[in-house]
């Protein structure tokens, strides 16, 4: 005996995202139903490619579908499709569908690194992913992806990002002399924000990830203006004195009304490449005070080792150079509770405005 689409979605009542806390049926998640005979095909389509529990949902999938209708073969397959939760659009970026801040409250805390692999881990999960390095007066991401070059730009003067490791890359690095220094005011530096944000040919992305300049200035209030949808990330040092940083980053961040999905811990102990061993040489527990004290996500701790150094500056993200690194796994789990967190927010959003 056959079984029907209405049967299959049927056994399927009950299983839900364990992220957004609903149901995979209401969600529409269930995709591409195929029954021939007793054995059943499907496609699971998840909010985001790099969520970090595909397996539990596709073991759930296939175990109601066992319990429910003892097909003789089950095929779960598994997709994504960020538009489902869009958030981020607007005039300035209209295919850009999330826009995520990656912020400090100072320099120092490897935050450029946080954001560089944050961005290729993203896209090695399957995204649409650009990079935009918003440090005006210090940009990183021409020397993290070995980029020194300007870009190209289109008959309109719009500009053509890089492309490297999967990325759109757009940098103000790009476009000065080795050395060259940039003396700007605040006014100027919120014009060339929207020319990086408007004029800059990002085309369809899942994520636009933004590395910040360190502290609470003009080009971050420019950008809660410009995305104000956008969402942000708070990376810390483990130390006790670096809470009332992350205080700073935190409070600039409400004050724009920009959602701060969670803080990360950067150089959370070194872990020595020959012997293994780990040392609080920078202390420990600054992030699960702060995710307490403010009640946000705490997205992970990554250990600080000397290949994320050298793979920064040979440009080549660790998540790339050396993935089975201490420091490359941490921060490939740190990005997927990134999104996750999107996720989240995105369908706590469209529910609260129903």
């Amino acid at each position: 005996m056959s079984f029907t689409q209405e049967q299959v979605r049927a056994a399927l009542k009950g299983v839900k995202d364990p992220d957004l806390g609903q149901d995979l049926v209401d969600l529409g998640m269930i995709k591409d139903i195929r029954v021939e005979g007793r054995n059943v095909a499907l496609t699971v389509e998840l909010t985001t490619p790099a969520c970090p529990l595909k397996d539990k949902i596709q073991s759930d999938v296939r175990a109601a579908l066992q319990a429910n209708l003892k097909p003789d073969s089950v095929t779960v397959n598994m997709s994504a499709n960020t538009s489902r939760l869009q958030q981020t659009a607007t005039e300035l970026i209209p295919g850009v569908r999330n826009v995520v801040l990656v912020g400090s409250g100072k320099g120092g805390v490897g935050k450029s690194t946080v954001a560089a692999n944050l961005a290729v881990s993203l896209a090695k999960s399957g995204a649409a992913v650009g990079l935009l390095d918003a440090d005006i007066y210090g940009p990183s991401v021409p020397t993290m992806f070995d980029v020194h070059v300007s870009p190209e730009a289109t008959d309109d003067e719009r500009i053509v990002p890089h492309r490297k490791h999967g990325l759109r890359l757009m940098s103000m690095g790009f476009l000065l002399q080795e050395g060259q220094p940039v003396i700007w005011r605040g006014p100027m530096l919120d014009s060339v924000m929207r020319q990086f944000l408007g004029q800059v040919e990002w085309g369809e992305l899942d994520y636009l990830v933004v590395d910040l300049p360190p502290g609470t200035g003009d080009v971050q209030l420019s950008l809660s203006r410009m995305v104000p949808n956008a969402v942000a990330v708070v990376v810390t040092t483990p130390q006790d004195v670096a809470l009332a940083d992350v205080q700073r980053a935190i409070g600039m961040f409400n004050s724009v009304h920009l959602h701060v999905l969670g803080v990360v811990e950067n150089m959370s102990g070194f872990v020595c490449s020959h012997c293994g061993t780990r040392t609080e040489i920078f202390g420990s527990g600054a992030a699960k005070k702060a995710a307490e004290k403010y009640g946000i996500a705490r997205l992970g701790e990554i250990p600080l080792t000397e290949e994320v150094v050298t793979s920064g500056d040979g440009g080549e993200p660790i998540v790339l150079a050396k993935p089975q690194n201490a420091s490359a796994v941490a921060l490939a789990a740190f990005s997927a509770r990134v999104a996750q967190q999107i996720a989240i927010h995105a369908s706590a959003a469209q529910t609260a405005a129903v």
